[in-house]
């Protein structure tokens, strides 16, 4: 056993905020109750009187991905079902100046109403007070700038329904198991309420609904290049591990690669978040035996709809989730197309024939 597993093993610990158990529902970052998606609607007398306003809508976002556009389609189809123009697309890369930059300048624009995920909770703060001051109503993506309060300073927070996501990927490996086992828990190591939420889902769900199942082990990490070392250790320690849920689908590559290094083809792997590595091995009958998405376009449909009732002087509640989806070899073309609106890579529906 080199020095470094020897660290790992030591450390398989869990910090203050991941050891206190998890509420049976999805609450925001200051505790606020969730409203399901489903209920922030417009009626036609609403609609139509958006469509004579001639209004403008920007979409300022953390990056570019299959998450985020499909977030984009789900806005823009609302937006043009409203007759609200989207004057402004970005992507900052993960790079909160950039984003900052995107604020000031998408301001000239005038838009009626801003859609973000804040990188930085303290210097968008400031950012976007400015946006707000010049009339634009934010709604945000599971993030929320410090010190920001509802509804002053912004309509809505739209995220994921946190609990179910960890719930239904303890359920889904739980059927792998036959409800029984050990189990490895990988958590995400930050305090970031998102993370926190889905990962203490699934160990709630294990110790209270499967008392055949045991999580004999447990590990944190942050960074997802740590992930087959810290597998690695996990399995030397308890090497009749069932099976093992992580925290999103980056770092489960890294677990399945630890499997497939030792020639382990029987522990299952959970984990959320769509990845087309991750489908592969799943459709593959390979370790993975399910996935747990959002429903990415739904996030952004409501969050257009947030803004949209704001304009009009509409309450919405502060905290909004959309639905969890669990994703099987089963279902996986299906699952895609709810998640993301758009097929699932063909590399996934070739191995399915």
């Amino acid at each position: 056993m080199t020095l470094v597993t020897r660290n790992l093993l030591a450390s398989l610990s869990v910090p203050a905020f991941l050891a206190l158990p998890a509420a049976a529902q999805t609450v925001g970052p200051s505790g606020e109750a969730a409203t399901p998606s489903s209920e922030i609607t417009l009626d036609d007398a609403q609609v139509a009187e958006l469509q004579g306003k001639g209004l403008k809508a920007a979409l300022l976002w953390h990056d570019q991905a299959d998450f985020v556009n499909a977030v984009t389609a789900g806005a823009t189809e609302e937006f043009n079902r409203l007759g609200i123009e989207v004057v402004a697309t970005t992507s900052a890369g993960f790079d909160s100046a950039r984003q900052l930059a995107d604020v000031e300048t998408t301001l000239a624009l005038k838009p009626d109403i801003i859609l973000s995920l804040p990188l930085d909770p303290v210097a968008a703060a400031a950012a976007f007070k400015k946006a707000s001051a010049a009339g634009a109503k934010l709604v945000f993506l599971s993030n929320l700038p410090a010190d920001y309060k509802h509804p002053d300073d912004y309509a809505a927070i739209v995220t994921d329904d946190l609990f179910q996501m960890g719930k239904q990927a303890a359920d889904v490996l739980a059927a792998s198991m036959g409800g029984k086992g050990k189990v490895g828990w990988i958590y995400h190591d930050a305090a970031y309420y998102v993370t926190n939420q889905r990962d203490n889902a699934f160990k709630t769900t294990i110790q209270t609904d499967y008392p055949d199942m045991q999580i004999v082990a447990e590990a944190g990490i942050s960074d997802p290049a740590r992930a087959e070392e810290i597998a690695n250790a996990m399995l030397l320690q308890n090497p009749d591990l069932g099976g093992i849920y992580v925290t999103w689908a980056g770092p489960a590559e890294g677990v399945l690669a630890a499997l497939r290094a030792s020639g382990n083809t029987t522990t299952k792997v959970v984990t959320l978040d769509l990845s087309e590595p991750i489908a592969l091995d799943m459709v593959k009958g390979g370790n993975v035996t399910g996935i747990v998405a959002d429903e990415a376009y739904e996030l952004g449909r409501a969050m257009a709809a947030v803004g949209a009732r704001a304009v009009l002087g509409v309450d919405n509640p502060p905290f909004i989730v959309a639905p969890a989806l669990a994703v099987t070899k089963e279902n996986v073309a299906e699952g895609w197309q709810k998640s993301l609106h758009k097929d699932a890579p063909q590399s996934v529906l070739d191995a399915l024939k």
